[in-house]
């Protein structure tokens, strides 16, 4: 299958998951666009690297997206967006009565306000093109609550409810708008908590990793990015032609549970 043709913008996507669905979209074909809230070097070193690997276009667009308009600004300076994956996410863990107030704005603005911006300026131009896919990115813990983890909770919940008047808006059109429901999945970022888990817990690396990190997922095992990218690919298809409005887990049973 192929997406030769085809503009996907990632946000959040100089790292991790987002990274990961970077490169199965260029592998099927599709010209990229990375985005972060930096601007560095290494940033258009990475779109430049992916470029030559996969023998796409890539292009890096800075845009922090906290701030509306910068949200906005990124589907709009990107000119197509054709497939649209909205990715970025942070994360804080403190209990409700002691959660910033600060902290609590901000994710809610990262991982599920500006789904809502990107969305509202990519929707007229996948509607010009005839064609769209819209992938969000949700968590176990779009389906599922923990405690410690309001706001991260609420906002993974709301990109289900968003991905589903998505789909309903679009349903007539070529355009189909799906959530993929990650567990844990191995990205640099975990990978580099486990030795911390390890001495906290008096744990070998298995061990640890079975027993602390995934004690909910009863694979024991964590999901890739090349995963959640390949899930993605897979709803860029015209296999998922009627897959709209959607969640798929990837959490090896987690939310089976």
């Amino acid at each position: 299958m192929s997406l030769s043709g085809k503009t996907a913008v990632i946000t959040g996507s100089n790292s991790g998951i987002g990274l990961g669905i970077a490169h199965e979209l260029a592998k099927a074909g599709a010209d990229i666009v990375l985005n972060s809230f930096t601007d560095s070097d290494d940033d258009h070193k990475l779109a430049a690297d992916l470029a030559k690997q996969h023998g796409v276009k890539v292009r890096y667009i800075k845009a922090d997206l906290s701030k509306p308009d910068e949200a906005r600004g990124l589907i709009a300076q990107a000119g197509v967006c054709d497939i649209l994956v909205n990715n970025a996410g942070i994360q804080f863990v403190a209990p409700i009565d002691k959660f910033p107030t600060e902290k609590w704005d901000q994710i809610i603005a990262i991982n599920l306000s500006s789904a809502f911006h990107t969305t509202a300026v990519a929707l007229p131009m996948m509607r010009k093109a005839k064609w769209g896919r819209i992938v969000n990115i949700s968590s176990a813990h779009g389906l599922t609550a923990s405690p410690f983890k309001a706001a991260y909770i609420a906002a993974k919940h709301g990109i289900v409810g968003l991905t589903k008047t998505t789909a309903l808006e679009t349903a007539e059109e070529a355009i189909t708008c799906n959530a993929i429901c990650p567990g844990y999945v191995l990205t640099p970022l975990v990978e580099a908590q486990i030795p911390d888990q390890m001495k906290a817990h008096n744990m070998d690396r298995e061990t640890v990793i079975r027993e602390v990190m995934l004690d909910r997922q009863p694979s024991k095992q964590f999901a890739t990015v090349e995963q959640i990218g390949g899930t993605a690919v897979f709803l860029c298809s015209a296999y998922a032609d009627q897959i709209t409005g959607t969640t798929i887990s990837v959490d090896g049973g987690w939310t089976a549970l």
